[in-house]
């Protein structure tokens, strides 16, 4: 593991040393936390656009034809 130094604004530290303190974690694990789901987030667009351009409309319609017409279970009524 290394060291970085890095400069944030006022107003973000304190909000990271508020929210830190609440789930009673370190800054440091918090901003490692922090920045491993931005690297997820991502990683994760590209891997969903990657597979946008491999997407086609048939392909689309015959999985809606697996899809039972019927009416939504009483817990996945809106």
């Amino acid at each position: 593991m290394r060291a970085i130094n890095i400069n944030l604004p006022d107003s973000l530290i304190m909000k990271m040393e508020e929210l830190a303190k609440k789930d009673d974690i370190s800054l440091d694990y918090f901003i490692s936390l922090a920045v491993a789901e931005k690297i997820s987030s991502w990683i994760s667009d590209g891997y969903i656009q990657d597979r946008a351009k491999r997407a086609n409309k048939e392909n689309y319609i015959k999985a809606l034809k697996l899809v039972p017409n019927r009416e939504p279970y009483p817990y996945d009524k809106l």
